[in-house]
């Protein structure tokens, strides 16, 4: 049975997702949710949440929990990104905190402040951005320090810590942060990251593999 993503092409946690589909070399089925027409809100819809994924009447939401389904599912295909050892997986564990917690709880709140707001026809705030950022700066200085001793957060091998930071990550240039870019370490890793095949087949949007 092939599994169905819902979503809007665009949306920052549907990429998050289909990027897993990718590097997990899984064909899914995707149904498009247009936002502007307010179909996140239909029945059908928030039945499934509209992030939700199908797998033949078993339905998830929440793209993080998606994406560990899908790597645990599917662990012996594509690219391994949850570690079998139990001390690498700790490593893990504490880099998809560390993601949660000092990364995207600032990109988001952001790149909302000063991209999506417009979209909703409202006014950004810039002491709100500016606090923000200055925030994420401080904690991407404890990330450039990490990285300056390996290749990702949380080893020498990529996991779903590093891919979740893709879809946030690249939309901060945009809303005017080089707060990336301008740390060497943090440039070079997530540099890295958006180079990935899997991340360069949804950058621009999704669509079904199957």
């Amino acid at each position: 049975m092939v599994l169905t993503l819902y979503g809007n092409p665009q949306s920052t946690c549907t990429k998050r997702v289909a990027t897993v589909f990718q590097e997990k070399q899984v064909p899914f089925k995707f149904v498009a949710i247009d936002f502007a027409k307010g179909e996140h809100k239909a029945p059908e819809f928030v039945a499934k949440q509209p992030f939700g994924q199908d797998d033949d009447g078993y339905i998830i939401y929440e793209s993080r929990a998606i994406a560990r389904y899908i790597e645990e599912k599917f662990a012996d295909q594509g690219t391994p990104l949850i570690p079998k050892d139990l001390k690498a997986k700790g490593q893990f564990e504490q880099a998809a905190s560390v993601e949660v917690s000092n990364f995207d709880v600032y990109a988001s709140a952001a790149v909302y402040e000063n991209l999506f707001k417009k979209f909703q026809g409202q006014t950004p705030d810039p002491d709100v951005f500016n606090a923000l950022i200055k925030k994420l700066e401080a904690k991407l200085d404890v990330y450039d320090q990490i990285l300056s001793k390996q290749k990702y957060l949380a080893g020498e091998e990529v996991t779903l810590a590093d891919l979740a930071h893709l879809p946030y990550g690249s939309l901060l240039p945009a809303v005017g942060s080089n707060a990336i870019e301008s740390r060497p370490n943090v440039a070079r890793w997530f540099k890295s990251l958006q180079d990935r095949p899997s991340w360069q087949a949804v950058k621009d949007g999704i669509t079904a593999t199957a």
